[in-house]
């Protein structure tokens, strides 16, 4: 698949098409040409294989709520040409992509670090840019770029499976978006003309560093983590603070007020956040699991699943002091709902693990009494068995 990919790249790199220069969408005298119309069937190839893929996370509330704040950042006509619509991807990877044909694609890794509406509409400015001002057939026309970008995609599509899930699944168009990126002119222009559009709605330009100094944060505590794509990268995210630090320094200096939406943001998006802790917890990333789900509770602070979710972070981690954390999350959870089952599970398995039989077979027994079809049954009956047995074999 990869040479297939790589072979209609060359297609691209060498079909004569320039013969105007490429207005942007939201000027008047723009017009499609040949080989970007074929690049959209390509593109629409790409996104029939994402969207079929099972990776979309479905939210018809929150998907609603994102393309509203889509609608606010073009005027009516241009959707008339670019159909913008955003669709979530179930990945905890920190990501946003662009097709030219108007689909946006944001990880649930990314929505979860946002903290308004302001910050998510400087986000989707940016993505909005890149297809207005024709960015992706702008890149493959430039020989120059277009030669280093075939290496580049050579080495990305063979290096990816490590990562799984949508990386795997990128062809040539959603490799450039998401992995590659723009030239660093693309980029600042999508910046310049983002932040534009998140202000004319009425955003605050005060928030649009913000996520990615987050980001960046992010990444440089943990220094052994490794991203494959373009927002999980410390250069990119240190050029886009240092372009809207200077847009806020030079165009917008002394422009305060605008709206960053906090709380409504927060409860659309609260389900995001857990569930993409569970996504965090599940790869290793205990530290970013437990912000995530402490960022959750600040919001929904009575759930006992996140209290839940919390305690495996600890119990899974196994740092010293964990192992208490542990025991008073799942305590937590079952004092907010005792008819909650996995509580009891995970601090079974303490109770077990630090001899304390009895209380071991009293909660897991508890455990299954409450969810007697446990896909994992078998293995927490061996468990009550060893405990009427008296302990470990």
């Amino acid at each position: 698949m990869r040479y297939a990919v790589l072979s209609i790249m060359l297609c691209f790199v060498f079909v004569s098409c320039a013969t105007t220069e490429l207005k942007p969408v939201t000027t008047k005298g723009f017009l499609f040409e040949d080989d970007e119309l074929r690049l959209w069937l390509r593109s629409e190839e790409e996104q029939k294989v994402i969207n079929e893929s099972g990776l979309i996370y479905k939210d018809e509330e929150l998907e609603a709520y994102l393309n509203e704040i889509v609608q606010k950042l073009q005027p009516l006509e241009v959707f008339e040409h670019i159909p913008f619509k955003i669709n979530i991807i179930r990945n905890p990877y920190l990501n946003a992509f662009s097709f030219p044909n108007g689909p946006i694609y944001v990880h649930t890794g990314m929505l979860a670090r946002m903290n308004n509406e302001a910050q998510l509409a400087t986000l989707l400015a940016h993505e909005m840019t890149h297809c207005t001002h024709r960015h992706v057939i702008k890149e493959f026309r430039d020989l120059k770029n277009k030669t280093a970008f075939l290496a580049t995609l050579q080495v990305a599509l063979g290096g990816l499976g490590a990562y799984g899930d949508i990386a795997t699944l990128l062809g040539a168009v959603g490799t450039m978006a998401a992995v590659t990126g723009y030239s660093r002119e693309l980029e600042e222009e999508a910046d310049v003309e983002g932040l534009k559009s998140m202000v004319k709605a009425g955003y605050d330009p005060e928030e649009s560093p913000k996520l990615f100094e987050y980001l960046k944060e992010e990444l440089e505590e943990d220094k052994k983590r490794k991203e494959p794509f373009i927002f999980g990268s410390h250069p990119r995210l240190q050029e886009r603070i240092e372009s809207y630090q200077n847009l806020l320094k030079t165009k917008y200096r002394g422009q305060k007020g605008g709206s960053k939406n906090s709380d409504i943001f927060l409860k659309k998006i609260h389900m995001v956040i857990l569930d993409n802790a569970r996504l965090d917890l599940k790869t290793g990333r205990f530290k970013i699991a437990q912000k995530g789900i402490e960022k959750y509770l600040a919001i929904k602070p009575d759930d006992a699943k996140a209290y839940c979710i919390l305690g495996e972070v600890f119990r899974q981690r196994g740092e010293e002091g964990d192992t208490e954390k542990a025991k008073e999350n799942y305590k937590k959870a079952i004092s907010i709902d005792s008819t909650y089952p996995y509580p009891y599970k995970g601090i079974g398995l303490i109770h077990y693990k630090q001899g304390e039989i009895f209380l071991a077979k009293e909660s897991l027994e508890q455990y299954l009494s409450l969810l007697p079809q446990a896909f994992d049954r078998a293995y927490i009956e061996g468990y009550i068995k060893q405990c009427n047995e008296g302990g470990t074999q």
